[in-house]
């Protein structure tokens, strides 16, 4: 099965890696499109970290550089469930600005519907890729079986001393009973 999950990780993570480097090597070209989208999202920036850039090229030149970082790290296997949550992360406002199929003539937004479902379908595989444990338990299963163990480990520890006060009570009242 591991392949099979690297070659997809791979698959998955080749759009990201093109269009992040494309994005972050030309964001002039996107900036008309993504204007829109971060002239909503600058204030909340600011509200972050007033010393964070919020011109529309900035910051598709971080999503760009997020999707290729991500990208990389996705088709690598290195952190690959963060990673694919920061790549959904970043696919959602490209999709809202670079499609808005509710916007726009018949033919636009026939094509821009299309490359939206292409989207969300993208956003479907990143949340698998972030789900995927790769076939070892998860973080939750692996906690309680954790509690589980150490619950029986001290009642195991209880028993023995309990067993042992009991010996060593039997233990001191022969001793008494002895001569000497």
């Amino acid at each position: 099965m591991k392949p099979v999950r690297s070659l997809a990780r791979v698959m998955l993570s080749g759009i990201f890696v093109v269009s992040g480097a494309r994005s972050f090597q030309n964001p002039g070209r996107l900036v008309p499109t993504a204007k829109p989208v971060t002239d909503q999202v600058a204030p909340l920036i600011q509200q972050v970290s007033p010393r964070i850039p919020t011109d529309p090229e900035a910051l598709v030149r971080v999503n760009g550089a997020t999707q290729l970082i991500g990208g990389l790290m996705l088709a690598t296997g290195r952190f690959t469930r963060p990673a694919a949550l920061v790549l959904a992360g970043t696919l959602v406002p490209t999709t809202i600005a670079g499609h808005p199929f509710w916007k726009g003539d018949p033919a636009e937004r026939a094509q821009n519907q299309i490359h939206f479902m292409k989207n969300l379908g993208l956003l479907g595989g990143l949340l698998l890729a972030a789900a995927d444990t790769e076939g070892k338990p998860g973080l939750r299963w692996r906690a309680g079986h954790r509690i589980g163990h150490s619950r029986r480990s001290v009642r195991r520890a209880v028993r023995t001393a309990r067993r042992e006060a009991r010996i060593a009570v039997r233990s001191a009242a022969t001793a008494r009973r002895l001569p000497g």
